[in-house]
């Protein structure tokens, strides 16, 4: 039997043109069970919500939170990314408690886009790092964890299969 994981995400959802006032929206988060979720109402137009959610299976948690997320907010809400899936040298060291020049000076894998790397494909970089690096990676193992599944979330949202 696998062991539960607490997987750290991000949703990013992007509303209708008068989606309704931010009162409205946070009750019906609450109502949908979102009540775990850090809510993020600050982007014109935009809702970001934090989760840390356990479960046996990333995609499975962060699909399910997706539906929910969706099923809560009015007809059109669209899922725009869950994260991390890229990611800059900033975000990573920020999860890490560690200098961005720390990252800088080590090994790490090619970027992907604009200076952005696949979270999925830090991990194993990291862990091989000796010293501080590798040290700090037991606390950002859970969003660590979500990066695989949200990539492929993220794939699937971009060909309109979400």
């Amino acid at each position: 039997m696998a062991k539960d994981v607490e997987f750290e995400f991000d949703i990013v959802v992007s509303l209708p043109k008068g989606a309704g006032d931010e009162d409205a929206i946070m009750d019906a988060l609450f109502e949908a069970g979102c009540d775990d979720a850090v809510v993020g109402l600050g982007a014109s137009g935009l809702v970001g919500l934090g989760f840390t959610r356990g479960g046996e299976d990333a995609e499975v948690v962060i699909s399910n939170a997706v539906k929910q997320v969706l099923s809560a907010l009015p007809e059109g809400a669209q899922l725009r990314e869950v994260k991390p899936d890229l990611v800059s040298l900033a975000d990573v060291a920020d999860r890490l408690s560690v200098s961005r020049q720390a990252l800088q000076k080590r090994d790490m894998p090619p970027p992907s886009l604009g200076g952005l790397y696949r979270a999925s494909e830090m991990l194993p970089v990291l862990e091989a790092q000796p010293g501080k690096v590798r040290d700090a990676l037991e606390a950002a193992r859970g969003w660590f964890a979500s990066a695989a599944a949200a990539q492929k979330i993220n794939a699937r949202a971009s060909l309109g299969q979400s």
